[in-house]
């Protein structure tokens, strides 16, 4: 959620942010034509209560003085207090008009509120789609060069994910799919065991190298942490609705990332400025319906509606400085993750069309996976300032102003599996169809050094 301070006193910020990111400019326009009757109505309602309020103190001394006047002075009385008993009533009536007014106006107001995309920061390059994202860099390990193709660096033809693990009984599309319908499947055998050791390496990696948080969280929440965290009203149709069986009064949806329940979990407090930043990570099953995907990456396990994910999110000061540190921290967490792995990857810039209408800055990370012929993206690592907070009203106490202050967030994928699996089984295969375990995941498989 924007800042609406900000948008009425720099509107042009805001349109020339929606047209940055492909959504419709007049948003802003609209929301400030209601905004201001809102307003208006509000500073009409206060007015008129203030001038209720004078009445009723102007009726109390009538009314004492009505008990020791004459008969003449009594009546002189009752005629001022019945005429502004009188206007009391009108400006009451008058009052209801306004509280009709605000109560039509304000739903409609924060509606239009929550649309409105966040500005892209000035140095995102322009750009209508993830066409024009733009390569930052990239890291290759020292046996395998990404110019070349995978034949030229192993001297073998790379088979693809789904030939190598339905070889080794490492999957089962066909029961996934009888069980769950399309873009489904069941890992097996040593196709789970590797899942889980790259979700528990990942989860070791942040919290016990690097000092993040551990926690849990629900997968299953609420409506309001979906649109507190970004994901409705924009991306709705990705997520899962489920019936609430309680009845008490919201919707429950299951989530597609752990950085919902992560950024939830300190919604509508007052957060120690000492204890920030929060770190924290997670591990979670996550569900995308992935609609308006139909036909794109049906096979295999790159485009699908459940998987298992490591995340990582801070909550930091408000300081523009800070966030962009944490975002190249972040990040770095990851590279070096990845390098551990032995996993070619590059870095892109995302352009302001491929942000979406939380980030300010987005940065991808793409693995290389032979059997696409190219990279995949793998990680998103976003800055999002003060959007998500703003929403989940998460502040601190400034120790300098001494005033409640709207933190900043950020959030980025450790391993998202099993889409990590495809660059770890088609980069470590061998010409025989086995494959090689990874030596930093070995301690989680056993110490076994290769499958099949």
């Amino acid at each position: 959620m924007i800042d609406l301070k900000d948008l009425r006193d720099n509107p042009n910020k805001y349109r020339d942010g929606q047209i940055a990111k492909n959504y419709d400019p007049t948003l802003v326009d609209r929301l400030l034509e209601y905004d201001e009757s809102l307003r208006s109505a509000m500073h009409q309602r206060e007015q008129l209560v203030a001038e209720k309020n004078k009445i009723g103190k102007e009726i109390g001394p009538l009314m004492g003085r009505m008990k020791k006047a004459s008969d003449a002075e009594k009546a002189e009385l009752e005629s001022q207090v019945a005429a502004l008993k009188q206007k009391s009533e009108q400006l009451k009536a008058d009052e209801q008009q306004h509280i009709d007014t605000i109560a039509k106006l304000e739903p409609l107001r924060d509606a239009l509120w929550l649309e409105v995309a966040q500005p892209p920061d000035p140095d995102v390059p322009r750009g209508q789609s993830a066409d024009d994202n733009v390569e930052i860099s990239r890291w290759n390990p020292d046996d395998f060069d990404t110019a070349k193709s995978f034949e030229d660096n192993r001297g073998f033809a790379p088979k693809s994910h789904i030939d190598l693990m339905t070889a080794l009984g490492m999957v089962d599309f066909e029961r996934g799919v009888k069980i769950a319908g399309s873009r489904s499947y069941i890992l097996t055998g040593a196709g789970m065991q590797l899942h889980n050791a790259i979700l528990r390496f990942a989860f070791d990696f942040m919290t016990m190298e690097n000092g993040f948080t551990a926690a849990s969280v629900p997968v299953l929440v609420r409506d309001s942490m979906m649109e507190g965290t970004g994901f409705f009203p924009h991306g709705k149709d990705q997520a899962y609705e489920i019936a609430n069986p309680t009845g008490e009064g919201y919707n429950l949806y299951l989530t597609g990332t752990g950085e919902v329940g992560l950024m939830g979990l300190h919604a509508d407090e007052i957060v120690d400025a000492d204890k920030l930043p929060l770190c924290y990570t997670t591990v979670s099953t996550c569900f995308r319906r992935e609609a308006g995907s139909a036909g794109k990456d049906t096979a295999g396990l790159y485009r699908i509606h459940q998987f298992d994910k490591v995340e990582q999110v801070v909550i930091c000061k408000a300081d523009e400085a800070e966030s962009r540190a944490w975002h190249k921290k972040m990040i770095g967490f990851v590279e070096s993750m990845l390098q551990k792995l032995g996993l070619p990857y590059r870095l892109l810039q995302c352009c302001t069309g491929d942000l979406g209408p939380k980030n300010a800055d987005m940065i991808d990370l793409e693995c290389w996976m032979p059997s696409r012929e190219g990279y995949g993206e793998t990680h998103s690592a976003s800055r999002l300032y003060d959007y998500q907070t703003r929403r989940l009203n998460i502040r601190y106490k400034d120790p300098e102003t001494k005033k409640n202050t709207i933190a900043h967030s950020l959030n980025n994928t450790v391993a998202a599996s099993p889409r990590i699996l495809i660059p770890i089984i088609e980069m470590y295969q061998n010409a025989d169809g086995s494959i090689t375990v990874p030596p930093a995941l070995r301690p989680y498989m056993g110490n076994i050094e290769k499958i099949g």
